[in-house]
């Protein structure tokens, strides 16, 4: 009881330890999460060995209906995932780029700036949390709204991922060599991509 008390305070005026605490309790809820899971499927295939193929593929549809369902934190994580994703390979093609003139690439709260400069103008990519989506402003195709499909970004209204359209605009308008779909949350698995 001593104990948590003395938690309880230290966790009261320290933000840093409200956050480190909240951090593991969500790991280990994933890792849970994740064991269950793999235990059903495995469960599954044992006692139905001949219809291997189609209970993975409902096992996994199953997963992928319930993501638009995700919980305050799961979208955060999968947000946090997909923007450091897209900024850790944004810096690669201002690296790759040397003749962008001054080109300047922010990540903060939740906020992506990506400003390439002349003549290729400025995106903006933000997590929206009350509408459990990815907003996108871009010089090209302007604003646009991205729900999460359990595997990928998706504009409703044209069928188009978050990272089809960033690898269409830059490399088709731009000229840049892109491709977006080695980041996590593009929709391609590892073995689709040939690592």
């Amino acid at each position: 009881m001593m104990y948590l008390k003395l938690l309880q305070a230290i966790v009261s005026k320290n933000e840093f330890f409200t956050k480190m605490l909240l951090k593991r309790e969500y790991y280990c809820l994933i890792i849970n999460r994740l064991h269950l899971k793999n235990y059903s499927l495995q469960h599954q295939i044992k006692f139905n060995p001949n219809d291997k193929f189609n209970i993975q593929k409902s096992f996994i549809s199953k997963q992928f209906s319930t993501s638009n369902n995700q919980n305050e934190i799961d979208f955060e994580q999968t947000c946090n995932e997909t923007l450091e994703s897209l900024c850790e390979y944004f810096e690669q093609i201002v690296e790759d780029n040397i003749h962008l003139e001054n080109p300047d690439i922010l990540f903060s709260d939740g906020v992506l700036t990506i400003q390439l400069g002349e003549p290729y103008g400025t995106y903006v990519i933000n997590r929206q949390t009350p509408n459990k989506q990815i907003w996108l402003s871009s010089p090209i195709s302007g604003p646009k709204r991205y729900d999460f499909d359990g595997t990928k970004w998706i504009y409703k209204h044209d069928g188009v991922s978050l990272h089809e359209l960033l690898t269409f605009e830059l490399s088709k308008k731009y000229s840049f060599n892109v491709n977006f779909s080695k980041c996590t949350f593009s929709g391609t698995s590892i073995t689709d991509q040939g690592f």
